[in-house]
């Protein structure tokens, strides 16, 4: 496996949800910080809902479990007005030096 060519730079974002004081809540996305990324497409993109989203495969310089420069599913990634929802995270290989982060671009919002 050759070296990920980190050259975008990504702000990573995490969910905050607010009480709206009638038992639900509101959403909104706190930046935790800009991390250098390389982004791949993932598959043919021939699922059915390839209209509004496209599979993405996303490395970063892996983080220490717990560190909150460490991805989550629950997070997502921002370039400008693009959005990358993370959907899983996982070593690139065995060295642990990067990680894969598995996202959708949110396109169709």
């Amino acid at each position: 496996m050759s070296a990920p060519v980190l050259s975008r730079r990504l702000t990573l974002e995490a969910p905050n949800r607010v009480p709206d004081g009638a038992g639900g809540f509101t959403e909104s996305w706190a930046a935790l910080g800009k991390l250098w990324a390389e982004v791949v497409p993932r598959g043919a993109g021939r699922e059915a809902d390839a209209a509004s989203e496209l599979a993405l495969k996303i490395t970063i310089r892996a983080a220490p479990p717990g560190a909150p420069s460490r991805p989550t599913a629950e997070m997502r990634f921002r370039e400008g007005a693009r959005i990358f929802r993370i959907e899983a995270v996982t070593e690139a290989d065995a060295t642990g030096r990067h990680l894969l982060c598995f996202a959708k671009e949110e396109t169709g919002a």
